[in-house]
């Protein structure tokens, strides 16, 4: 997992959702989506067809949706630079095994 890029930005946005101060609930929901980008990135990556990578990495995208709109919701500039550099690469996952499938 070391040489996946994309895994590691979405681990560093999830380390600091979890420093963020927010309500119980609404922290629990960011980390739980922030851990499931995460979770899906590592699932992804290890399915060997391409319609199967897919899958995950557009549930990666949608959980990454939800983390950027918590971000807009709450008002949390600290977390939204890294949100984009996750969404900009999942976004090339996705478009780039579309492209060459």
């Amino acid at each position: 997992m070391k040489n996946f890029r994309t895994y590691q930005y979405a681990k560093v946005l999830y380390k600091k959702s979890k420093t963020v101060k927010l309500k119980y609930y609404i922290k629990d929901q960011l980390l739980r989506a922030s851990s499931s980008v995460c979770l899906n990135l590592v699932e992804g990556s290890a399915r060997n067809g391409t319609k199967d990578r897919l899958r995950f990495f557009n549930i990666a995208f949608a959980s990454l949706r939800e983390v950027q709109s918590i971000i807009d919701i709450e008002n949390i500039e600290q977390l939204e630079r890294d949100a984009d550099v996750v969404a900009a690469h999942i976004y090339k996952l996705v478009h780039y095994d579309t492209d060459n499938s």
